[in-house]
């Protein structure tokens, strides 16, 4: 798997399934591996932050540069892992770890009430002051039964 270019051997799969704690199928492994080369357009084995902005979907997210600084310079092995956890086959503590991991603005691992409003103004822009984000989510964190001093 060193060069992105090279084609994947059974060994080479078996050994990212492994890595992805099996969430992967060979086939979406394979799959993955094409689209991984599409996008390494230079060939180094790595996909660059500049890389990951060419797709649209990744690149219109409003998350897009949280998500980068998780994303810049995966290798394929590591890519693939990256994606397993958007696998329906992914457990939610999988799930749940990627997602601290994006709002986890302070690198602490907690996401803490000033992370989520950090996560809000990437959401809402200009649209919603500050004030009124706050607002919004003390509201949303009484209706789910938390207040912020316990977030």
């Amino acid at each position: 798997m060193g060069s992105a270019s090279s084609m994947l051997t059974q060994y080479d799969i078996e050994e990212v399934q492994q890595h992805c704690d099996y969430l992967l199928s060979q086939q979406e492994i394979v799959s993955m591996y094409q689209r991984f080369c599409q996008l390494d357009r230079t060939s180094k084995g790595f996909i660059s932050a500049d890389e990951f902005l060419s797709v649209p979907e990744f690149s219109d997210n409003p998350l897009s540069q949280r998500l980068l600084k998780m994303v810049d310079g995966l290798n394929f092995k590591d890519f693939a892992a990256f994606l397993a956890a958007f696998s329906a086959k992914a457990s939610m503590k999988q799930k749940i770890e990627l997602i601290v991991e994006v709002y986890d603005v302070g690198y602490n691992g907690k996401v803490t009430f000033n992370d989520i409003l950090e996560v809000l103004q990437d959401l809402a822009g200009s649209f919603m002051s500050d004030d009124k984000r706050e607002q919004v989510l003390n509201e949303v964190l009484k209706e789910a039964g938390y207040t912020r001093k316990y977030i």
